[in-house]
């Protein structure tokens, strides 16, 4: 279809268009107009629509794609780390001391020093000690969240400022690494964060805005057009940052399409919904919409809160009696779903655990059963361990699937802190996209940047080849890419494309206007610099963004 009646602003023309209402791209040009696309249609139909001033744009056989949303990041919390002490680009012990040294060096007057992006494997067992942060700020506290934001490394300083010491009880819903006397060792696992958090400053409300601002413009630079924030409320160590958003949608520097999904307090039971609803009511402002909410039902598997069905195994492969973590009771849960569901919310789940996810589907078919079918469009993130008994029942719920691909790969931090507590039998059932698809699970896609690169191509390099781009910052660092990570499970390049498009776009409720091209949407597209869908499956991760629009107008172009 076409719109003739108006002239158009740009064309894109002299490539290929992967429209996502198709499994392959199709040879097309492009008009885009007052912010909508015009046409998708033969060059021909495309250049009547142009005139003097129309600006030609040409692919150079690149591929024009819808643009990325990202359904499941924290660019408000990953934009404040890249603006601190940001760990993430460093691979090494020696690496991450050096930031923290320089970032102390340069911050003199700095109280504490805050920042975050260390990665589990790099360290025995997962837990850096305090003793390593105190060889190199030993009179002022640091704290430092791991890249998955479970959990967090501080020297002695920040641990005697906490009051914690051997007689300190681990909370309900963490866990305090130790020393063999029982001292704290210097690694705080998911609810122990907050000991210490809750003593140190957050980032003024001007440092979370400029944060907020730095992260968009690196999303835009990937390609990514939109997203799902999942996390708008108080976390250890960050600022709610519910009015960043306000602030940024009010001023109009927030350009991308947010969804912001209102954190669950776990500690606390229904009585919060009056409170989500009010802050519904005032979260849709501008481009940014607060009309989710997160409950985050168990921790990670590598440091052993991911809920299980069967206990984690020990070093010696031995059943423990660890199943990791429910941090909402499975009736309370139930409960919260239904009133959520109720009162239109969608809930966005983290659940890793083949526990958890069978603890959330079960909260889901409560709400459907109370409260009947809706459009509230549902959706559980990370999806790590899924029973086979439960791979039907996302269709069947109609529950969307939020896969994170970067992680279904061989890399240390799965085969060193991973595999070997899980057993081989579980660990095939990891990242089951392959099975999920085929039972007519909707997917969607996002990063969980911080956690790990919010680069969309990156992501659907490894759900097509189930193994990580031996160039990405998480890779092992080895000459020669990994074995695929049970490649049963692969998704095709049309799939995952869709899920990064279409399928993120259909949970945010954009699907009518975002997510295909197609005419009549608003104009958010990418420029691809070359058709993957024409080189080999390996070199996905090869592809760059030459630029990006919003609304028909370019917020990103690639240097050359």
């Amino acid at each position: 279809m076409a719109n003739t009646s108006q002239r158009a602003d740009t064309v894109f023309v002299g490539g290929r268009v992967f429209t996502g209402t198709g499994p392959a791209p199709v040879d097309a040009a492009v008009a885009v107009g007052g912010g909508r696309i015009l046409a998708v249609a033969d060059a021909t139909t495309v250049w009547s629509l142009a005139d003097a001033a129309t600006e030609v744009v040409d692919l150079a056989g690149g591929l024009l794609v819808p643009g990325f949303q990202d359904a499941h990041v924290h660019p408000a919390v990953a934009g404040v780390q890249m603006l601190g002490c940001d760990l993430s680009d460093q691979r090494s012990v020696d690496g991450y001391l050096a930031v923290v040294a320089q970032y102390a060096k340069d911050h003199p007057d700095a109280a504490w020093i805050r920042g975050g992006g260390w990665s589990m494997d790099i360290f025995p067992g997962g837990t850096p000690t305090r003793g390593m942060l105190d060889a190199v700020v030993p009179d002022r506290p640091v704290m430092l969240t791991n890249r998955d934001g479970h959990g967090a490394w501080a020297n002695t300083r920040a641990l005697e400022l906490a009051g914690i010491d051997r007689h300190t009880p681990d909370p309900v819903d963490g866990r305090i690494e130790r020393e063999p006397d029982g001292a704290p060792a210097g690694t705080l696992q998911e609810g122990a964060m907050d000991l210490v958090g809750r003593h140190m400053p957050l980032a003024t409300p001007d440092e979370a805005h400029a944060g907020l601002l730095a992260a968009q413009e690196h999303l835009f630079s990937l390609g990514v057009t939109g997203w799902q924030d999942a996390m708008i409320g108080v976390f250890p160590g960050n600022p709610d940052n519910f009015d960043v958003y306000l602030r940024a949608a009010r001023e109009g520097s927030l350009r991308a399409r947010v969804v912001g999904a209102l954190w669950w307090d776990r500690e606390r039971g229904l009585e919060q919904l009056p409170e989500l609803e009010e802050r519904r009511r005032t979260g849709q402002v501008g481009r940014f919409n607060a009309t989710s909410v997160k409950i985050m039902q168990d921790g990670i598997a590598e440091n052993f809160t991911a809920g299980m069905l069967e206990p984690y195994l020990d070093g010696c492969g031995c059943a423990t009696a660890n199943s990791g973590l429910s941090f909402i009771e499975p009736g309370l849960l139930a409960e919260a779903v239904c009133a959520l569901d109720r009162s239109g919310f969608q809930v966005h789940f983290h659940a890793l655990g083949d526990r958890a996810v069978r603890e959330a589907l079960d909260a889901l078919a409560a709400a459907r059963t109370a409260n009947g079918v809706n459009d509230n469009r549902h959706h559980m993130a990370h999806l790590q361990l899924v029973h086979p008994d439960d791979i039907g029942r996302f269709a069947s719920l109609d529950v969307a699937a939020n896969i994170q691909a970067l992680w279904a790969a061989h890399e240390p931090q799965m085969d060193e802190l991973t595999i070997p507590f899980l057993g081989p039998e579980r660990a095939a059932l990891q990242y089951p996209f392959g099975d999920l698809r085929r039972a007519g699970a909707r997917l969607v896609a996002g990063s969980d940047w911080s956690v790990s690169s919010p680069n969309p191509l990156w992501g659907i390099h490894v759900a097509v080849n189930r193994a990580v781009p031996v160039e990405a910052p998480n890779a092992p660092g080895t000459p020669e890419p990994c074995a695929p990570f049970f490649p049963e499970q692969a998704l095709t390049l049309a799939q995952a494309l869709t899920a990064y498009t279409a399928g993120s776009a259909w949970v945010n409720h954009l699907d009518e206007v975002t997510g295909t091209v197609e005419a009549g949407k608003y104009a958010d597209l990418v420029v691809l610099d070359r058709d993957p869908f024409a080189h080999p499956s390996l070199e996905i991760a090869d592809t760059r963004v030459s630029r990006t629009y919003i609304d028909g107008q370019l917020v990103f172009a690639a240097t050359e």
